[in-house]
This record gives C-alpha cells, sequence and structure tokens, in this order.
C-alpha cells in the first residue's frame, strides 16, 4: 500500500480546468492499489519556491513523493521575449539568466525534498500545449533541461510529461495550458506504473524516464 503526496502546480491542481471530469488526485485514487491513499498538496499557480513552502505541510506518513514544478517558473519569465535584441547571443544570454535563476531555486527545492529521505520523483513541463510558439518551446527545453539533470544528479526516477501529454486532447478546453480529464488519467496512471515498477530503494547513476506507456528507459 502506498500513501502518496503530489506536490507542485496546477499540472496536478487541475479541479478547476476539467469541468465535470474528475481532476488528477481523483484520477491517481483510482489507479493506485487497494487500500493505497493519495494527498494533493500541489497549488495553482505554485513556482518552484512556493512547492518548498508545500514541505511543511507533509505530515510524515508518506511514502513516495511526486513533484510538478517549472511550468510557472517559465510562464513567469516569459517577459524575456518581448526584450529587445540586436544578436542572438544577446537572446541567448537572457534565456540563461532566466534559466539559471531557475536552476538556484529548483536545486533548492530538490535539496529540501531530498533531505526528507522519502522515495520522491519529479515531472518535466510538457510542451504539446496547443498555441504555443516554437520560441515558448524553445526556451521551455532550457527550464526542462533543469529537471532533467538535476534529477539525473540526485539519482532520482523522472516523469516525461513532454511524451505523456502529446495530444490537443491532453489540455483542457477552458484553459490550454492545463492537463484535460484525459490528460489528468495519463499523468495519474504512469504515476501509479511508476509506484508499481520502479525500486526506489536503489539508487543509480543515470536517469529512469518513465512516460506514458509505462516504459522506462536509462539515458
Amino acid at each position: 500500500m502506498a500513501n502518496v503526496c503530489l506536490l507542485g502546480d496546477s499540472i496536478f491542481d487541475n479541479a478547476a480546468y476539467v469541468g465535470s471530469e474528475p481532476a488528477v488526485i481523483e484520477h491517481l485514487r483510482g489507479a493506485l492499489p487497494a487500500g493505497s491513499t493519495a494527498t494533493l498538496l500541489a497549488v495553482d499557480g505554485a513556482s518552484a519556491n512556493d512547492v518548498r513552502e508545500q514541505l511543511g505541510r507533509l505530515d510524515g506518513s508518506e511514502t513516495h513523493l511526486f513533484v510538478s514544478a517549472g511550468g510557472n517558473d517559465a510562464y513567469n519569465a516569459g517577459g524575456i521575449f518581448t526584450e529587445r535584441v540586436v544578436t542572438v547571443a544577446q537572446a541567448l544570454r537572457l534565456l540563461a539568466g532566466a534559466q539559471a535563476r531557475f536552476r538556484t531555486d529548483y536545486e533548492a527545492l530538490l535539496r529540501a525534498i531530498m533531505g526528507l529521505d522519502k522515495p520522491v520523483a519529479v515531472c518535466t513541463v510538457y510542451d504539446a500545449i496547443p498555441g504555443l510558439g516554437e520560441g515558448e518551446r524553445a526556451g521551455l527545453a532550457l527550464f526542462n533541461d533543469v529537471i532533467i539533470r538535476s534529477a539525473a544528479e540526485a539519482l532520482i526516477p523522472v516523469i516525461d510529461l513532454r511524451v505523456v501529454c502529446d495530444q490537443p486532447g491532453d489540455y483542457s478546453a477552458i484553459s490550454p495550458i492545463e492537463p484535460s480529464g484525459l490528460g489528468g488519467a495519463k499523468i495519474a496512471q504512469v504515476i501509479a506504473d511508476l509506484i508499481g515498477q520502479h525500486n526506489f530503494s536503489v539508487r543509480r547513476a543515470g536517469t529512469s524516464v518513465f512516460t506514458g506507456s509505462a516504459r522506462s528507459s536509462k539515458r
């Protein structure tokens, strides 16, 4: 039996965007083995720094922690796309600065979580959002690079939501940056699959990457 806690942002806290359909937490409760529980501490709009504050609400009984953070950090940094630059090099320096700020916040979050000594997995930020521009998608890759590299250094698994939520129907009709009921079901299932398939007690070099097909690969 598992006592799973979801930490992070509206990728998990998506009830306001699915209408009458189940939210991620409801899908997860249905996907876990009988007797298991799932708690939602994630909050719509949370940044990586906000997720650190959510850790104070843990009661210590959790068996697995899942973290979705970075989407709002990227969104909040979106103003750099309106900055005037003369060269591509100047544009890249602006992006590198945003990435560096996120790296500082995200690594601090992971240090705080790893200090709890509990099984943990993190999620990338999906990028198949309807209407997302090519420039924004390229910028988002810099934030995902931080997430994947930080997870590799911490020897913890990653759920790659770029692969999990890869269809237009995975996104909410109310707000396209949020997961729909269908997308939420896919996210919940891969969380349940990871709990059932991954040996959290063994931490090895490399990153275990999990996708919606419930397959993992070492990179």
